[in-house]
Parts: structure tokens; C-alpha cells; sequence
């Protein structure tokens, strides 16, 4: 496996987030005690603030093409790291949090209803988004008896899927590829959104109720199974398809 997928997309992230059962702490103290210990070990991430929706966010402001935020919302704890320079870069913030939260945030193993490590990239391309997945993805199911009528353009497809990786059911992985073009975007004779097509693969972890759930080590074996499901799976029969189809719409257009 690469260091980075970057020389495969546009963008590429590695994201962490811990689904908790209860509410997280919204005290003041307790807060800012939090950020400030990651802002200590991370000094980039100055930027602080709360969203309208009452989320906290901490973040690097952005400045170049890396960049990394953690968040806290109601129920869910989130570490972003965008563009790192290898693998490790991201793992290290992501363990950082785990660290913290038992003794700053009063997270106990109890606590965590789920953790998910998701690995993302995002493919930048101007005209539909819908088509480039059909054409890369499906092309051969039964969906493409549709994409070969006359005067049909496809209006609506960001396919999801789940699938079970353990006999027990408690490890997930789930691949999403989401298409950024609307309804009056496809419309558009052809038109289609500026924004990127994203695609997410994520390895989610239930713990199983038996003993205690240790959030570090569930971790480092989820990382391992991201990458190697990403190596076998999803970047030759993902990754490698959208690039063609993109790759060969721009040389038309």
C-alpha cells in the first residue's frame, strides 16, 4: 500500500469518529480543557468555534492543501486529517483522541456505541456526476439497459452499501459514492456540478458486550482491515474505474 493515495484523487482523507450512547460534556471548562490538549500537541489548530447547530469544532484554518480538524458534537466525537503525507500522520491524531477522551471527556467503554475509521477521496469533475458513476460502476448490471435508451439522462445516483465482516455482526464496512450534481444540474442540457464526486469506505466497529470494549486496539485492527480491503477492493474495482471514465470524459469534452 502507498504512503498516500493522493496520486489517485484530487483530495484524500482519513476520518475517525466515536459514536457515543450518552450526551458528551458541554461544560465550558471541561471543553476548552479538551481542545487545549490537542491544540498542545497539534499548535497549527488555532482556529475554535461553535457551529450553529451546537457542534465545537477545532481546526488548522485551512491554510493549505493539508489540513485537520477534531470535533465534538452531541453524541459523536470526530478527527479529520485531509491530505496527509502518509498513513501514520492521520493515525497519530485519531490515537490522540482516543487517549483523551476516557480521562477529559469521562468516555468509558460503556460509553461507545460504535467506532468508525473511514478513508475518503474525492474526484473533481465538472459535468455529471451521476453518469460518470453509472458509466464507471454499473455499466454492466441491469441498470444499464436504462443508460442506453435515447434522450435518457440519469437525474439521481449516490449508491450506498453495508456489508457484514465478522460472523457476529458487530464489524461493518460500507462504501458510499456520492454524486454532488441536483435535479436542475442534470437538466441542464448536460450541465453538471463543479464540485467533486466523493467516494468513502469505512470499517465500523459495535463492540461485542462481552468484557471491555478497548477502543485503541479495536483502532489499529480496523486501520489494518481499511487498508487492506482499500488495496484489494476498492481501489481497482472503485477508484481505478472512476478515473477512467473521468479521464476519458475530459478528453471529449
Amino acid at each position: 500500500m502507498s504512503a498516500n493515495l493522493n496520486f489517485l484523487c484530487d483530495d484524500f482523507f482519513i476520518e475517525m469518529y466515536v459514536n457515543t450512547e450518552l450526551d458528551l460534556p458541554s461544560h465550558r471548562d471541561t471543553l476548552l480543557s479538551f481542545f487545549e490538549r490537542v491544540q498542545k500537541q497539534y499548535p497549527s489548530m488555532g482556529k475554535f468555534y461553535c457551529s450553529s447547530g451546537g457542534d465545537y469544532f477545532l481546526e488548522d484554518g485551512k491554510q493549505g492543501d493539508s489540513y485537520r480538524w477534531v470535533a465534538l458534537e452531541h453524541d459523536r466525537i470526530c478527527s479529520v486529517v485531509v491530505n496527509p503525507s502518509d498513513f501514520e500522520e492521520s493515525y497519530r491524531q485519531h490515537k490522540l483522541i482516543l487517549e483523551l477522551i476516557p480521562y477529559m471527556l469521562s468516555v468509558s467503554h460503556l460509553d461507545i456505541n460504535s467506532l468508525d475509521v473511514t478513508f475518503g477521496m474525492d474526484f473533481e469533475y465538472e459535468g455529471n456526476h451521476d453518469e460518470v458513476i453509472l458509466e464507471a460502476l454499473f455499466s454492466e448490471s441491469c441498470f444499464k439497459s436504462f443508460f442506453e435508451m435515447d434522450r435518457v439522462k440519469v437525474r439521481g445516483f449516490s449508491p450506498v452499501a453495508v456489508f457484514s465482516l465478522s460472523d457476529d455482526g458487530n464489524t461493518e464496512a460500507r462504501i458510499s459514492i456520492e454524486s454532488k450534481t441536483n435535479v436542475y444540474e442534470s437538466s441542464r442540457r448536460g450541465r453538471g456540478s463543479d464540485s467533486a464526486i466523493s467516494l468513502s469506505f469505512s470499517i465500523r466497529q459495535y463492540p461485542s458486550g462481552i468484557g471491555k470494549f478497548n477502543s485503541e486496539e479495536s483502532f489499529v485492527r480496523q486501520c489494518g482491515l481499511a487498508e487492506e480491503l482499500l488495496e484489494e477492493k476498492i481501489i481497482p474495482h472503485f477508484v481505478h474505474p472512476l478515473r477512467k471514465v473521468i479521464s476519458k470524459r475530459r478528453l471529449i469534452s
